[in-house]
Order: structure tokens, then sequence, then C-alpha cells
């Protein structure tokens, strides 16, 4: 399936060309059939020699109407560029020959039209139409002279379009839908239907689609399908589909509005831009109005200097990388020129400077846009935000793909020096501190996702025990507390099983944080609450206790230790504990063996 679109000058045999290849009048009104002059868009349909089916979208020539033409070509990816012999290059061909070049529009072909009128200057304007379209996609287009009048000609011409077609690249049905609406209208016993163009992905019954407007965005339902004229269970890449909806009423729908995948279309009111104007020498104005698919929207425009610039939209709309716009200014009512999307979630403004900062970051993109200085400027993205967005599946050299998150190793290393600032400021300001907590790691360096914390982890240089961070060697400094301790020592080295008592502990200023840091640091071991002793208590202990009959007693444990019960009781409870010995009853152990 193909969509093309017409162009030209008004009066230049569009709609009787259509009509002639389709045999359906495209001229929808009235008011369109009884002047002879397209307003709006028209829509036809045929099938050409070899099989393949082809959709006409047919656009007004006259100036009044081009946004109306501007919406008709802008999803439509050929053209049939209308020149009549009788009238050659006219001044709406000079609008309609820019929208194509905007919206970079690299295949279709150049019909001379009305060849029966002045067959003598066929190849005069044939040669007028190359000159004039010679920057654009067209430059190369084949040309065919045609009369729908006598039908000289029409076999050549869809001959021609036969060979054009095979040369478009074919979408990809399995892609994300987005159809610009071009019309909404209500059909008895079946409500709501829009029409539009599927330039890629398929579209089902019963699928549900996110319908975004000027008023926000909202889910909808496939309740049925036509594709010229006839029933469908499914619609794909490039093809008119007329769709019938449920769940919103006619009226709040226009054109412009699109339908979308859900939750895979980001809507964005600011673009960044690489501009393409009709006349480089001439100012682009502040105000345009930019037209994007079969939308209209005021924008301003905000220069970066030499071919960048940011344009802030009006609403929001579903714009992504690559994506192409036509800038037509609505005060003379003129093409302006085009501009291609660089970036559809570009970075604030907002100190001196950013502007040309900015333009000099877009300077070195192509059409693909720069995947890595994407992941640079977030640090950390989500795949699927990137996908959203229209880049490239290619991991470029500098990004670490952890699960769905692609990381700027620059962002990594900044993490990790952060990081450790915030275990070093700690030990500062505490000494006795056990270290930093995996918590108030994530939430110190803000993480897009707390999974991310692992990854910083390997590598950051930090000793990890317990769940808390600390630099390494910190826990052998005690800090206020080290020559305290330190007298502790010593006298346990002495006497390995005479704790020293609470008051001994208070005059010494060891308290309960002290001396759970002195534990941490391996320093000492607490049995209880205010019962410390050294380490290597516990071994030296089973050394005495193994040359006792055996089972003993607390008593006798007690006495061979040369200590008090304070001590033995929570000394025998973590022996116990160790498995080191084990207790027979109320009042006997043993030595396990």
């Amino acid at each position: 399936m193909y969509v093309v679109a017409t162009a030209g000058h008004v009066d230049h045999g569009k709609s009787t060309l259509v009509r002639a290849l389709t045999g359906i009048e495209p001229d929808r009104w009235a008011e369109e059939q009884r002047r002879g002059l397209t307003i709006d868009l028209g829509f036809a349909w045929t099938a050409l020699p070899s099989g393949r089916e082809l959709a006409f979208v047919d656009v007004p020539g006259h100036e009044r109407f081009l946004g109306n033409m501007l919406a008709g070509l802008g999803p439509v990816p050929v053209v049939c560029f209308v020149v009549a012999a009788d009238e050659g290059w006219s001044a709406q061909s000079d609008d309609h020959r820019d929208a194509v070049a905007a919206l970079g529009i690299e295949h279709g072909l150049i019909v001379v039209t009305k060849a029966d009128r002045a067959p003598g200057a066929v190849a005069a304007v044939t040669a007028q139409a190359r000159r004039a379209l010679a920057g654009t996609g067209l430059k190369d287009a084949p040309a065919v002279a045609v009369s729908a009048v006598t039908g000289a000609g029409l076999d050549e011409l869809r001959g021609a379009l036969d060979a054009v077609l095979a040369d478009v690249p074919r979408p990809d049905p399995d892609a994300r839908v987005r159809i610009w609406i071009d019309r909404a209208f209500s059909v008895v016993g079946a409500g709501t239907v829009v029409t539009g163009t599927v330039a890629a992905g398929t579209v089902r019954v019963g699928d549900e689609l996110e319908l975004l407007g000027a008023r926000g965005a909202r889910r909808v339902t496939v309740r049925g399908l036509q594709r010229h004229g006839t029933a469908a269970d499914a619609v794909g890449p490039v093809s008119r589909v007329a769709v019938n909806l449920r769940g919103v009423a006619v009226e709040e729908i226009h054109r412009g509005d699109a339908l979308l995948t859900p939750g895979q279309w980001p809507a964005t009111g600011v673009v960044d831009v690489r501009l393409a104007p009709s006349d480089p020498e001439a100012p682009v104005p502040e105000w345009l109005t930019v037209h994007a698919g079969t939308v209209a929207v005021p924008a301003r425009v905000r220069p970066f200097g030499g071919v960048h610039a940011r344009l802030t939209l009006a609403r929001r709309l579903p714009l992504v990388l690559g994506d192409a716009l036509v800038l037509r200014d609505p005060g003379e009512k003129r093409i302006v020129g085009g501009a291609r999307v660089l970036d559809a979630d570009p970075p604030p403004l907002r100190r001196r400077g950013d502007g040309a900062r900015r333009g000099y970051a877009l300077a070195g993109r192509g059409a693909d846009g720069d995947l890595l200085a994407e992941v640079e400027r977030r640090g950390a993205v989500r795949r699927e935000r990137l996908d959203d967005l229209g880049y490239g599946v290619d991991v470029p050299e500098g990004v670490r793909v952890v699960g769905t998150w692609w990381i700027h190793e620059a962002a990594i290393d900044a993490w990790q020096a952060r990081l450790r600032g915030l275990v070093a400021d700690l030990h500062d300001r505490d000494p006795l501190a056990a270290g930093l907590s995996l918590g108030a790691a994530r939430e110190g360096l803000g993480l897009p996702d707390p999974s991310l914390l692992a990854t910083v982890l390997d590598g950051a240089g930090l000793e990890s025990e317990g769940g808390r961070l600390a630099l390494p060697g910190h826990r052998t400094d005690l800090g206020p507390a080290e020559s305290a301790v330190a007298d502790i020592e010593r006298r346990l080295a002495e006497a390995p099983f005479a704790a020293p008592e609470a008051d001994d502990l208070a005059a010494l200023r060891l308290g309960t944080r002290e001396l759970a840091a002195a534990e941490r640091a391996g320093r000492l071991l607490r049995l209880a609450e205010g019962v410390v002793l050294a380490p290597r208590a516990p071994a030296l202990a089973m050394r005495e206790l193994a040359r006792l009959p055996q089972p003993f007693t607390v008593s006798q444990a007690r006495q061979a230790l040369g200590t008090s019960r304070r001590v033995a009781v929570p000394l025998l409870e973590l022996l116990d504990a160790r498995g080191w010995t084990r207790r027979l009853d109320a009042g006997r152990r043993e030595v396990a063996r």
C-alpha cells in the first residue's frame, strides 16, 4: 500500500488528474465542485498495473489554503508535483516546492498537465520545473506529460508511478503508530470516525490508542477500520485509513490531533532544531507557525546562531528526533523554510551564554542525533526513553548498560567521587560513626534508581560492612576515644578476664557509643551492657576451661578464669552461642568435643 500527495499551483489540474487516474472525485464539498477550486484535502485510491494499491491525498493550490496544503503533504512520503503546460511554473508552485524541500520529501515525479492545450510548451515547462526543483529531493524525479481530458500520457504516468513506488523504502509494520488526523466526522450507527495516514506500524480493531490533542491525552479504542472504503481487521503502512473510535465524541477531535501507540510517544512543547530557511539571507521571524504532520501551532523561535534554534510550541506535540517541520510566517503567509528535530527533550537554558553553548553542542549532530551526548547530558537514562525520543540502538563507547539503564562512564566516576566525599565528611563530623548507611548514600547521590548504587560501589574504593560504608582503614582510629580504649587494651593484656567496672568506663568517658565503635574496629569485645573484654578473651577462656574436670559449674569456671560472676556468666553464654561449650542442665556445662 502506498500514499501519494499532489502539489502545485491552483488550477493546474491536480484534482482533475486524480479523478482521471482513480475515477473518484476528490473534491468532497459542494462549494469545491461548484467553483472548481479545491479548498480542503481530497482523497481517492486506485490500483496500478503492477497491482500496487495507491491512495492519493489531493491538496489545495490556492495561497489562502496553504495551511490545508501543508496538512496534506506533512504525513505523506511521495509527491506528484503538478505544473500546467499552458501556464508553467507559477506563484504557488514556489510555496509547494518550499514545502517539499522543508519536509525532505525525496520520492515523487513531475507531472506536466494540460499537455493537449500547449503541446509545444511541454519540454520548456519540464525544464523550468526541473530548475525550480533543483534544490529539493525531487531534483532527479522522472517527468511525465499528460492530458486528463484526452487520456494521453496516463498509462505512462501509471508506469512511472509504479517505478517510483518500487524504490520507496518499506516502513516497519511493527513500529509504534502515529496517525496525524486530517478529518473527523460522525457516521450514523458507527459514531466517531477519523482519517489519516498510517506511516509506520499497524493499527488493529480492538487496539487501545492514545488520542493527543490540544487539551491533552486520553485513551480511545479502535472500534472498526476501513481502507479504501472496505472494512479491515488491521491496516499497516503506508495506508490511508478510516478509524472508528469508541470513547470520544467527534466534537472533541480536530485536525492535527494524533492517534498514538500508548506510552511510546513523548509529548513535547520544546524542541531544538536545525533550520533550513528558504532564503538564507532573510532573518527568521521570532514568531512562526510550525506545521508537523497535519497540525499547525504557533511557536517562538530562539536562535542559537548559525542554523540552530529552539522552538517553544504553543501546545505539546508527539515529536521525536528526525521529524521534519515546515515553518510558515503567519503574517506574510509564506513558507520561511523547514526544520529538522535534533532533540525533542532539550535541556533548560538558565545561565547567560547557555544558548551559544547549546548551538555549539548541536553543530556536530547529524540526522541520527548524538546518542553519546544525550546519555552524557542525562548521566543515566532508560533505554526505553531513548527509544521514545527516536535514538538508535547501538551502545556507544563510554556508556555502560546496567539492566534497562544506560549510564555515562563520567557519571559513574562523578557519583563515586561524590560518595567518597560523603563518607569522608561523615568521618570528619563523627569519627565514631560506623559509616555511611546505604540509604544515606542513595539519598546523598540522588540516583535515578536505587538499584544503581551497586554499580557506583563497584570500584568506589570503600569498605562495606553491615550495610555501612567507610574509607579504608578508618576503623583503626577511634578519634577522642582512642587513648581511653588503648588504656583498656593494656589492662586486659595483663589480666584478660578483669573487665573494667562501670565506674572505670565512666571515668574514661567510654559510653555505649564509644564501646560500640571500638568493637566495630575489632579493638574490644562487648559481652553485655558495660562488660567488655579483649577480642581474644573467648579463646583464652577455652584453654582454661578445657583443663577443668568435665562437666563444670559457673563457679568453677569463674575461679579458673580468676574473674567475677558479672563477667563469667555472659562469657559462658557467648561460648555456648559459638558452640564451643555445651550446657547440660541448669548448673553444668562441658567443653564441646
